[in-house]
């Protein structure tokens, strides 16, 4: 009787740990919610559920915690589909609170209690190029207010993050080698030893193969910003720092015909031999960035024993996703032009993760090799109770074996352009290959920019019209 007592607590126990610690709530909101901002934006259009479901992500408390800086700038990008700038600016400044409060913040417990559970457990406090595009977006929805004076504050916020990353992720690095260390001198070498061991970087590549394999942007500088800063600046008459922004941008896209043509213009501009005048910008922001997935491995960890129960580590894996088209083909005055690439956001996502990946390695070891030492201990016991709790900690570190795949999944696959002469008419068509086109009248004005968003092929062109 008391045998079985003993029994039906364990499995108590043991389902308590499973369900309480195991399930990745991240991971299944973000799919809900993905899955939700599909639906509305091809059928309905009114991103109700998606805007309800973000919303009742976020903590009502003073400070961030959680995923309150995911789902704010999820609900940022959703404000400005509908072209609500101000709603949308609302919760974009909300998320640059969040990030500056949580580069404030004192990272210490958050690493040891990602170490204890999983990277889950500690709040989302955002990735470089997140912070960037905040400011990005902001500045392109004054553009779209008229509002060109906070446009310029927030694009010269966007390129400052640009240069302080470098900074910051050389801290990054030193305070994960520091962890790194802690670990080696506790552990007589064992992390050490598992982060550097051959076999599991081998044992990665075979289940992530482009993981490496793939062509990065420079630290953390994401070309469209940089370009579509420079373009800003061209509009408001500062060709000097426009002049500046085209070379950085065209040094890292020097294929795309558009933008060698920008940096030529402008330094005709600032030379004095002709006038920025009569030209049309097609941005489109095509297909969506991507997303997260889990993988999980069993590594190779250098403790005597063949009897601990669980040694598998999870990872998070980037898998990307569709574009809607290739291009845009743009009909005006006579004349056709297709648009040319210029940042891919999966580069700009996977330059960044690549950098991470050692520390998300590093801390899934360090966690997993804690748990298997504690297991082993208690496995050498040998008595009843000792085996019981081995058996827990079995559990837990199964259960608390999660890869953290928290990411911003509203942003886009890539950025393209497309710019030429305002046609007499002043009419230009927008055809989508293999779709309907649309037309757009330019009004009256110097310069214009459009401004095209298409997430998904078929979906319901949504664009903004700016004139200077």
């Amino acid at each position: 009787m008391n045998k079985n007592y003993h029994n039906h607590i364990l499995c108590f126990i043991l389902i308590t740990v499973v369900f309480i610690t195991g399930c990745n709530a991240p991971k299944s909101n973000l799919l809900k919610f993905n899955n939700s901002f599909r639906t509305n934006y091809l059928n309905s259009g009114d991103f109700d559920d998606s805007v309800e479901f973000a919303q009742s992500k976020i903590s009502k408390g003073e400070n961030p915690k959680g995923e309150d800086l995911l789902w704010s700038m999820q609900l940022g990008c959703i404000e400005r589909i509908k072209q609500n700038y101000r709603q949308s600016n609302e919760y974009f400044d909300k998320s640059e609170e969040m990030l500056n409060f949580f580069d404030y913040q004192n990272e210490t417990f958050d690493s040891a209690a990602a170490i204890a559970v999983s990277e889950n457990i500690i709040p989302y406090v955002g990735q470089e190029y997140d912070g960037i595009m905040i400011n990005t977006y902001k500045a392109l929805n004054f553009m779209a207010l008229g509002e060109n004076d906070l446009a310029r504050v927030e694009f010269n916020r966007a390129l400052d993050r640009q240069r302080r990353a470098k900074e910051k992720f050389a801290k990054e690095i030193k305070k994960l080698q520091d962890e790194l260390n802690e670990a080696d001198e506790k552990k007589d070498s064992q992390v050490k030893k598992s982060v550097e061991n051959p076999e599991t970087r081998q044992l990665i590549a075979d289940k992530y193969p482009g993981l490496y394999n793939f062509e990065s942007y420079p630290d953390f500088v994401n070309p469209f910003t940089t370009y579509i800063a420079g373009v800003f600046f061209n509009l408001v008459g500062d060709y000097s720092k426009a002049s500046s922004l085209l070379k950085e941008s065209y040094g890292m896209v020097s294929d795309n015909d558009y933008m060698a043509e920008d940096l030529a213009v402008t330094e005709q501009v600032l030379d004095g031999q002709k006038q920025l005048t009569d030209t049309v910008w097609v941005i489109f922001e095509n297909g969506m960035g991507p997303v997260k997935d889990e993988f999980r491995i069993d590594i190779p960890l250098f403790i005597e024993t063949d009897k601990v129960k669980y040694i598998g580590i999870a990872l998070p894996k980037l898998n990307f996703r569709e574009q809607a088209y290739p291009y845009l083909s743009i009909i005006a005055g006579g004349s056709n032009y297709k648009t040319q690439h210029v940042a891919h956001m999966d580069r700009v996502v996977q330059t960044e993760f690549n950098k991470d990946f050692k520390g998300i390695l590093t801390r899934a070891i360090i966690s997993t090799t804690s748990k298997a030492v504690a297991q082993y201990a208690l496995e050498k016991k040998g008595d009843s109770s000792s085996k019981l709790a081995s058996l827990l900690v079995a559990a837990y570190s199964f259960a608390t074996t999660a890869a953290d795949v928290r990411i911003w999944t509203t942003l886009p696959k890539d950025f393209q352009v497309a710019r030429f002469p305002i046609p007499a008419d002043r009419i230009i068509t927008i055809e989508p290959p293999g779709a309907e086109s649309f037309q757009i009248k330019i009004p009256a004005c110097k310069n214009s920019l459009v401004y095209v968003k298409i997430p998904f092929r078929s979906a319901k062109p949504v664009y903004d019209l700016m004139t200077y």
